[in-house]
């Protein structure tokens, strides 16, 4: 069965003040003195999950990126949500696993072990680990727990018996993640990125071989791992190949093509093994010894399954906010979505902020938030990624959504968000969309997948549907920041390409894009030393940006050359434009910038917003005269003079 992605509405704001119809709001904040913050309400509320485990009859889920996260109990003969347990720290959970009738959690930023006993409900924590990522957990025959860590990529074992850990060390120089791992009795198999390989770690002496077939060199990633008595599945990224292995001898082996670009989980059970794929969303399944891959369908389209479990014949495919239950024997599908069975939905920290003047569009995992400034309702367009940019132009909003760099279309009302277009190009995360007057073009700017080389602009033309995408732009830099003027697209640029590879280049630039002619007209180097350009804006005769270290630059256009600086904030992020002034904000305070005098004014102090990944994000709304923003978790609006 296909479940469609609906429109849900949510609850009614909490927490924040009455809103007013917008044309009525507008002049309650012209009266308003500016830096009048007023709170909305949770920005996005929503339940991502990251992984899974079964024991006896309940199916236990983490969260990732809310406050608080937590593992959920799915009582799958009840079909009810049974239980909640917080984990207090980390920003999510992405690895667990089971041990008896213990299930273990790890969390990233902090990467923490607990341990959840499912008979009393007790929830301890047993390690602690100066990493920034546990990417995942295996258990062991014998109960020993190893841990995939991230940065660098590590393995560690956790020895329930004594509570104590041992680190088996990096598994291959220079390589950042060990995103997948699992364990028998003798081995640990680690599956490595941005440039993938295999690693077979002997448990008793530490000793290291890579297994991965020559066939898979310059992949990127192995990025899912399964184990039975005989055999090894792995999901490697990022062609959607799935690689079986015979233990006893990995010569013994072979690939297996998808069609997809991931292969996000795979489990091997009863002389199958299953696997699923994005960007499709699809099941799949394959004989171990042999024959064709078969597909079992589709339960949402484009989602992640982040595991495949098991338990009386049954395959369960953890998904976000949702389970999918396939029957091996007659290949059905049933999608069980959690949120409606009683899993609790939280605040999620937020990736984008958008208004069109009556809607603020907050981008998050699996979706967006919309937020009705008349009514003071919130609604939920569900979208199988996470919107990390938007921008609305006449009656439509545009949203880049990671992963695979996708643009989307949502007009108010619709139930879904439309599929436009894709970068591809090796192409991850959008970072900004800007619209150029003249040429009519949609600019979208991007950062490669790990391991890749080169960011990209995308161009699009909402009258024709054509997308066009350019690659490289700025040789070996990601392109990050833009605006649009007059037919030229103006690029604020990030030294680091695709995640795990290290720079090549040191500085930030600035760089001229001519969308007539299709090509760069020129490129400079503002700010000595500056790593990203996160903001930019433009007026008749200049370009203002903003760097990762907060120092605001103004660049004539018409003596092409930096004429003034000042240091604005603890970092940089959004930056507006509102007749002589600017703004922007370092994600607890916003600042005013006079661009007659350059002289900074702090007109908010205090949100202390909690952005995803720490990247603080500002909209201006289309009356210009608010900006919106995050205070914690909440949604908030913060009146402007803009003079």
């Amino acid at each position: 069965m296909v479940a469609r992605r609906h429109l849900l509405q949510a609850a009614a704001l909490t927490g924040g003040a009455a809103l007013l119809p917008s044309a009525t709001a507008h002049a309650q904040a012209a009266a308003e003195p500016e830096g009048t913050v007023t709170d909305l309400g949770p920005a996005s509320v929503t339940t991502p999950l990251g992984n899974g485990e079964i024991v006896g009859s309940v199916l236990y889920a983490g969260t990732r990126g809310l406050s608080p996260n937590l593992v959920g109990g799915y009582d799958l003969t009840t079909d009810a949500v049974t239980s909640h347990t917080d984990i207090p720290s980390g920003i999510g959970v992405w690895a667990m696993c089971r041990v008896g009738t213990d299930v273990y959690v790890g969390t990233h930023s902090r990467s923490d072990l607990y341990r959840l006993d499912t008979l009393t409900g007790a929830l301890d924590r047993v390690g602690a680990y100066p990493y920034h990522f546990i990417w995942n957990l295996a258990s062991a025959p014998d109960g020993k727990v190893y841990l995939a860590i991230s940065e660098p990529g590590r393995v560690v074992e956790y020895d329930p018996a004594t509570g104590e850990s041992r680190d088996l060390g990096v598994t291959v120089d220079g390589e950042a993640y060990v995103r997948s791992i699992a364990a028998d009795e003798t081995t640990v198999y680690a599956g490595v990125g941005a440039h993938a390989h295999l690693i077979a770690i002997d448990r008793a002496t530490g000793a290291k071989r890579d297994i991965l077939p020559a066939a898979l060199a310059g992949r990127d990633f192995v990025a899912s791992l399964t184990l039975s008595d005989t055999h090894l599945a792995a999901g490697i990224s990022s062609n959607g190949e799935v690689l079986v292995l015979n233990k006893a001898d990995p010569a013994d082996h072979r690939v297996l093509a998808t069609g997809e670009k991931y292969v996000t989980s795979v489990l091997i059970h009863d002389r199958y093994v299953y696997f699923a794929g994005r960007p499709s969303g699809m099941l799949y399944r394959c004989a171990t010894d042999g024959g064709a891959v078969e597909t079992l369908g589709v339960a949402q389209p484009e989602a992640a399954t982040h595991r495949l479990l098991v338990r009386d014949g049954l395959v369960y495919g953890v998904q976000d906010g949702a389970i999918v239950v396939v029957d091996p024997a007659d290949r059905s599908l049933r999608y069980v979505n959690l949120v409606q069975r009683g899993f609790r939905a939280a605040p999620e920290e937020p990736m984008s902020v958008h208004s069109d003047g009556r809607r603020v569009y907050v981008g998050g995992k699996g979706g967006a938030d919309i937020h009705d400034l008349a009514t003071g309702t919130r609604t939920r367009v569900g979208i199988p990624g996470e919107p990390k940019t938007a921008l609305t132009v006449r009656d439509a909003t545009y949203l880049g959504v990671y992963t695979q760099a996708l643009l989307y279309r949502h007009r108010a009302g619709e139930p879904e968000a439309t599929l436009l277009a894709g970068t591809g190009n090796q192409q991850d995360r959008p970072r900004d969309l800007a619209y150029d007057e003249a040429t009519g073009l949609i600019a979208m700017t991007t950062q490669p997948e790990p391991g890749h080389l080169n960011g990209t602009l995308a161009l699009y033309a909402p009258r024709t549907g054509r997308f066009d995408t350019y690659r490289p732009v700025v040789e070996r830099q990601s392109l990050y920041a833009v605006t649009c003027r007059a037919g030229v697209a103006y690029l604020g640029t990030n030294i680091q390409e695709g995640l795990g590879l290290p720079p090549v280049t040191t500085t930030a630039r600035l760089a001229a894009f001519d969308l007539r002619s299709r090509r760069l007209c020129w490129q400079v180097e503002p700010m000595p030393g500056a790593k990203v350009i996160p903001g930019l804006a433009h007026t008749a005769l200049a370009v203002y940006g903003i760097t990762d270290s907060g120092v605001l630059f103004e660049y004539d256009l018409l003596r092409r050359q930096v004429t003034r600086t000042t240091k604005v904030g603890a970092r940089g992020a959004d930056l507006h434009i509102v007749r002589r002034v600017a703004y922007t904000t370092d994600g607890n305070a916003v600042h005013k910038i006079d661009l007659v005098t350059f002289t900074v004014t702090t007109i908010v102090d205090g949100l202390t917003g909690e952005w995803f990944g720490a990247e603080p994000k500002l909209a201006l709304d289309p009356s210009r005269r608010a900006l919106f923003g995050l205070k914690e978790r909440n949604l908030v609006r913060i009146t402007i003079a803009g003079h």
